[in-house]
């Protein structure tokens, strides 16, 4: 696969595994991570203190997105409506109004930082970019808004399609363990999420978007029960063979928890594991909330299955040779 060049940063496919680091702004994200605060339970709220909200929002994301860039994050995905099962639509105006002043926060105090907006409509992406955004990460590949595929077209952005079958029908909960997709059915489970995820490249594709600026995310936690998601995962390498770059994004997600009976908070371990195989298994970037520790086991991962690369240091002592 060609390498993907954006601005001064370049994507060498197969080299080494690339993390991209979660930024929610949002206030009910699934992982207990989103960094708007809730509204009060009546709704009333004054202009004053929804701009108070909204600076804190700011303010902490961008001491996330610094701590995120001093670990080593390769890219920061900002996104401002939850995607986790049964969560409520945001429309444009207010995704806007929450990841516009992150971007442009960001951008300015960090011009070198690489920023993804995760949306699905072409609005919002089109604000972002001209704010500083990089790329577009869509998370109904292109099938919300194809009109996303203009965007990046015009624009020159990199595009990542994920495949996703989410049904609010088909969202299970339990208690502790949050909400999960239980009723997915498929007819041969890869070969339609291949299928699904060439008909989104065949959207990018007729508005003008090269296959080089092409990435593909097979869709962990978007209407796929908790064993297909651990299948996914194992058979990953059967979806590079589509011939583009994969993005994983297993991190924190109900899969793990149901397999190991615990909250998000407590799925490290977990995420661990499925970004180890991932990696094993073809993805050539991870999404994830735990930007430290996860570049630790890329790195150690990059090390066991592509030992003839140089592996970069994280940092600290040298060791052994």
């Amino acid at each position: 696969m060609p390498s993907l060049t954006i601005g001064s940063h370049t994507f060498t496919w197969g080299e080494r595994t690339y993390v991209m680091g979660i930024l929610n702004i949002t206030p009910d994200s699934f992982s207990g991570d989103g960094l708007l605060f809730s509204s009060p339970a009546n709704g009333l709220i004054s202009s004053g203190a929804k701009r108070s909200r909204a600076a804190a929002g700011q303010l902490a994301a961008l001491v996330q997105a610094r701590n995120f860039l001093s670990a080593g994050v390769d890219i920061l995905d900002i996104g401002g409506e939850s995607t986790r099962p049964g969560s409520q639509p945001v429309d444009a105006e207010e995704e806007k109004q929450r990841v516009l002043p992150v971007i442009r926060a960001i951008a300015s105090e960090y011009p070198d930082a690489l920023i993804s907006i995760d949306t699905c409509k072409a609005t919002v992406a089109r604000a972002a970019l001209s704010a500083g955004a990089h790329l577009i990460n869509d998370v109904w590949g292109l099938h919300a808004d194809p009109e996303l595929a203009t965007v990046a077209a015009r624009a020159q952005a990199p595009l990542v399609l994920m495949h996703n079958w989410s049904k609010p029908a088909s969202v299970e909960v339990r208690e502790r363990l949050g909400k999960a997709y239980t009723g997915a059915e498929y007819e041969n489970f890869l070969e339609d999420i291949n299928r699904e995820l060439m008909e989104s490249v065949s959207i990018a594709r007729s508005a003008g978007v090269p296959d080089e600026r092409i990435i593909l995310d097979p869709g962990i936690g978007f209407g796929k029960t908790r064993k297909q998601n651990l299948e996914l995962i194992n058979r990953l390498d059967e979806i590079r063979l589509l011939g583009f770059p994969i993005l994983i994004g297993p991190s924190r997600k109900s899969f793990i928890g149901y397999t190991l009976n615990l909250p998000p908070d407590q799925r490290m371990e977990g995420t661990a594991a499925a970004v180890a195989v991932g990696i094993a298994r073809g993805a050539d970037i991870v999404r994830v909330h735990d930007v430290e520790m996860m570049l630790r086991v890329v790195c150690m991962t990059d090390a066991l299955v592509r030992p003839w690369k140089s592996q970069p240091p994280l940092g600290g002592l040298a060791g052994e040779k």
